[in-house]
């Protein structure tokens, strides 16, 4: 299907590959990530008339209609997409640039432009305060039985007891993480490949958001 206009202020879906660096024109050595963005489909449109606001769904990942359900093979048929894995909703100011079915891709990113990545970070089991929480350890003197314990954790008069939400031991990661203000470094449409200066969220394979950020300044 054809498409409109280049869409400007919707994000991408895409897959972690890894990181390396790449050299600028003064020969400095700069990080990046290496993400393998769409390409994507419009698998939705939401305007102000239909749904109370304007939105773009897009879907990622073509896979096997048998992993998909019954809903969802529906829901795309509307929109004459293929099976798609993963969907995702990005709000918009104007949806009349985009129809059902258009495909996004790396072009719609350009050099230099600041994006705001999200995905799953790393998740790293039942972890202790120290290293979730990053807190001070306790005395290393050999009288010490106070390493790497928690301490008091409840006020000592009424009510005398521990409040929801106390920093404590527990599952550290995965969760959702968004680093914001990231600046695309290369772009390879060819391959559907962004070089995003810096690390993002989780390890290699995990599924991204990347979209223009919406914080002003640097």
């Amino acid at each position: 299907m054809s498409r409109k206009e280049k869409p400007v202020s919707v994000g991408i879906l895409g897959t972690k590959l890894g990181m390396t660096q790449v050299f600028d024109e003064e020969g400095r050595a700069i990080p990046v990530t290496v993400v393998k963005a769409g390409p994507c489909t419009v698998t939705q449109i939401k305007t102000n008339q239909t749904d109370g606001y304007n939105a773009i769904q897009i879907g990622y990942d073509q896979v096997k209609p048998k992993a998909i359900n019954k809903p969802e093979i529906g829901h795309l048929a509307k929109s004459s997409a293929p099976p798609l894995r993963h969907l995702r909703e990005y709000r918009v100011d104007d949806t009349s640039n985009f129809e059902l079915g258009q495909p996004v891709n790396t072009d719609m990113f350009s050099i230099g432009q600041i994006v705001d990545v999200s995905g799953k970070s790393i998740g790293r089991g039942f972890a202790g305060y120290q290293k979730r929480h990053n807190f001070r350890r306790g005395p290393m003197a050999h009288g010490s039985k106070n390493h790497r314990l928690p301490g008091s954790t409840g006020a000592g008069t009424t009510p005398g007891r521990t409040y929801p939400g106390k920093k404590m031991a527990g599952r550290y990661g995965g969760t959702k993480v968004t680093i914001r203000k990231l600046e695309v470094v290369k772009i390879d449409q060819e391959r559907n490949l962004l070089a995003i200066k810096g690390a993002v969220p989780g390890k290699p394979g995990t599924l991204l958001s990347i979209a223009p950020t919406n914080k002003v300044g640097r």
